[in-house]
């Protein structure tokens, strides 16, 4: 199923803008200090510069650098050993999804600490380094994530939540959370005004720049399998907070997220989340609230296609209103969860 990173038997690889000096002086297999994972799939120019500025910008740590590729077929594989000879490079002959590619290379570390970072990510200066040591002066955490922002500097929320809860999602039902986005009563998973500009607990940190130690994930298992994609690192966080763990973030770890750089249409992604969504509540909801949940996402899911329905008819633009109906129309498939492949 996969391949080394030995790839000079590969004809015509294509070349690349990346010019640098010498390899980084802290890339050491042996004693790393923190094994960090990148899985790409057809995101080779993304991919490229989230390894040039990890090199540059990790800070003062010891790193083993793995990148797993997805059976890409945008000449990621060939551009990442050429221009990147010193780093892991693993080639699957499958798309095996983010949870399972992951678990696999996490499998053969031997760190004390494992990062996931994505491939759409630049990484600010010392962001490695001072996430590994928030993470030891707060080992309580058990997983720790940083801040993230989008290119133009702009915060990008999407590094913590907090879990879904019955009245989380029936403020998504009436639209409360994005009319009072800034209140922690209306807006309880995206915490409110919390700019990500102090530490704090955070139910889940995301798996775009996520630092666990990795006998805690060993413990854990490493992410569930039954997430294809999206959803895996919020099981994963609130299974260790299920053991006594709080997760926490830090404004001192900043990278730049561009978010959903390997999702094909905006409809296909929603699709995932959603199912990812109806997973967790599947698997950490009670029995007797599980099936309120369920509702409560389809009720979630019937307001936008309705809404937006409602838009196109009036003459507005009817892209979001087709995104909505092809939702709407897998709706089936998304309230069985992962659980229903």
């Amino acid at each position: 199923m996969i391949e080394s990173n030995k790839m000079s038997d590969r004809p015509n690889a294509p070349t690349t803008a990346v010019t640098r000096s010498l390899p980084s002086p802290r890339l050491d297999r042996d004693d790393a200090a923190v094994t960090v994972i990148i899985v790409n799939y057809n995101t080779r120019e993304l991919t490229l510069k989230a390894i040039e500025t990890l090199l540059e910008n990790a800070g003062d740590i010891a790193m083993r650098v793995v990148v797993w590729d997805n059976d890409s077929h945008d000449g990621s594989a060939e551009a990442i050993a050429s221009a990147y000879p010193e780093i892991e490079l693993i080639v699957s002959k499958e798309n095996v999804g983010f949870a399972i590619a992951n678990n696999r290379v996490a499998e053969m570390a031997t760190s004390e600490w494992l990062l996931l970072l994505n491939p759409d990510t630049e990484t600010y200066p010392d962001a490695v380094e001072n996430l590994i040591a928030f993470g030891e002066a707060n080992p309580s955490a058990g997983i720790v994530g940083g801040r993230t922002v989008f290119p133009d500097g702009s915060l990008n929320i999407a590094s913590c939540w907090n879990r879904m809860t019955p009245w989380s999602m029936l403020c998504t039902v009436l639209g409360l959370n994005s009319a009072f986005r800034g209140s922690e009563v209306f807006n309880p998973e995206g915490m409110g005004s919390f700019k990500r500009d102090r530490v704090r607990h955070a139910d889940i940190i995301v798996g775009c720049f996520l630092a666990i130690r990795t006998s805690l994930w060993r413990e854990l298992k490493g992410f569930s399998e039954r997430y294809t994609m999206y959803g895996e690192d919020a099981d994963l966080c609130l299974r260790a907070i299920e053991m006594g763990y709080r997760p926490m973030i830090t404004p001192d770890a900043q990278i730049m997220h561009l978010v959903g750089a390997s999702s094909v249409t905006r409809a296909d992604k929603l699709v995932k989340v959603y199912r990812g969504k109806a997973t967790l509540i599947r698997d950490h909801w009670s029995s007797l609230t599980r099936p309120l949940g369920i509702a409560l996402l389809k009720l979630q899911i019937a307001s936008r296609y309705v809404g937006y329905g409602l838009k196109a008819r009036l003459g507005k633009d009817d892209t979001a209103a087709k995104t909505w109906r092809r939702v709407w129309k897998d709706r089936r498939i998304i309230l069985k969860g992962y659980d229903g492949d």
